[in-house]
């Protein structure tokens, strides 16, 4: 009997090591990676050039304390500014403690505007964590259910839909701020459209409220920018980030600018472990690596291959909703519940995730080759198809 915690519904698999985009378990067998530990592992497993500067690292120093100056961290936060226009940057270790920043920087600016309640728009369907905050803001009750009471001060409307915010505008003056991912990823894989995005930068703009976009999942490469917005031309005021900025190594970003910049002061807000000289090498080799092996453009070719092969070795199953992505962020509709693809997936070697219920979603590593992008849809669509007719 395990002592864990029985809070997750494990596969009866357990890995002992990786190379590139494969994964290799007690047994020795093998399974391509198509989820990259949930949009994680950016480069892989074993990296070649990641592993050889953790181990630098670690040599030289692995954590000292927010009390001191960082210079990894310094190092990483101009990084982030300059392929992001940003201008601050808070390290954590997670996305749902980048978006817990996000949602207290954004009260503290309600409070300095003279809001004694400021509300914060959320979207439908949005996911941004499990803290208590975070949940509160997630668009899903089975995130929330059995937490109650729920953290107030979240004004929820439809994702992509301006009509709704421009609403909520006319009626309601606590509002300090709006909160989305430009792609949802736990709600299924659904791309904002880029004049939803435009129109609310503009909304934003004439009422004088942050936009802040939730990247922890669609950044860092993975939709062929450096950020999803991006494709929008937008800037925002405060970005999450985390997931795919370490490359499996625990590391969150909350970035600040504009009106959000400056509003934190010391003793405002932390992390004992956020931005340790470990972490941040691991970003600063991740973000170095993406661009001088060009994966921005990678995951568009690639994204486009996966999609154009799975809709032609899919095309006229019955059962198929739609297919939707947006680089390396794919999703697959069925029209019905197909959790048990997971261990479908996991028995013919590949590594997928379900998602919303009855959306398979691969989020592979931007490192995959040709080669591997067409065995996983191979593989992935004798599952489906299966699935579909038993």
């Amino acid at each position: 009997m395990s002592h864990l915690m029985n809070n997750y519904a494990r596969q009866p698999v357990a890995f002992t090591h990786g190379q590139g985009c494969h994964l290799f378990d007690e047994q020795g067998r093998r399974y391509l990676d198509g989820l990259a530990g949930i949009a994680v592992n950016t480069l892989g497993h074993n990296h070649p050039r990641l592993v050889p500067a953790l181990a630098a690292q670690v040599a030289r120093l692995i954590h000292t304390s927010n009390i001191y100056c960082v210079r990894e961290q310094e190092q990483l936060a101009d990084r982030l500014a300059a392929i992001s226009g940003m201008e601050e940057a808070f390290f954590c270790n997670s996305g749902c403690e980048a978006n817990e920043a996000a949602i207290k920087l954004a009260r503290m600016f309600g409070h300095q505007k003279g809001i004694e309640q400021p509300a914060i728009i959320v979207m439908e369907q949005a996911f941004h964590g499990r803290t208590l905050a975070t949940l509160s803001a997630t668009g899903n009750r089975k995130v929330q259910a059995g937490f109650e009471p729920l953290v107030p001060g979240f004004v929820r409307v439809p994702f992509d839909d301006l009509a709704a915010i421009e609403q909520v505008a006319a009626n309601n003056q606590n509002v300090v701020a709006v909160l989305f991912e430009p792609v949802q990823g736990e709600g299924g894989i659904h791309a904002a459209h880029l004049d939803f995005m435009r129109g609310l930068r503009q909304i934003c703009d004439a009422k004088g409220w942050l936009l802040m976009l939730d990247e922890v999942q669609c950044g860092l490469g993975r939709t062929g920018k450096w950020f999803a917005h991006q494709h929008a031309g937008i800037k925002a005021d405060v970005m999450s980030l985390a997931k795919g900025l370490g490359s499996g190594v625990p590391i969150g970003a909350c970035l600040t600018a504009g009106l959000a910049a400056g509003i934190f002061k010391p003793g405002n807000h932390g992390s004992t472990f956020g931005g340790n000289p470990l972490a941040c090498v691991a970003a600063l080799t991740t973000l170095a690596v993406i661009e001088e092996d060009r994966l921005l453009e990678r995951a568009v070719v690639l994204g486009e291959r996966i999609r154009t092969r799975l809709a032609e070795k899919l095309q006229g199953v019955a059962g198929i909703v739609e297919i939707r992505s947006s680089g390396l962020m794919i999703g697959i509709e069925l029209d019905r519940p197909c959790a048990a693809l997971v261990g479908a997936g996991l028995a013919a070697g590949i590594l997928i995730n379900v998602t919303a219920e009855r959306v398979i979603r691969l989020l592979p590593p931007l490192v995959m080759s040709d080669a591997e992008a067409d065995e996983l849809v191979d593989k992935l669509a004798v599952v489906v198809t299966g699935f579909l007719a038993g």
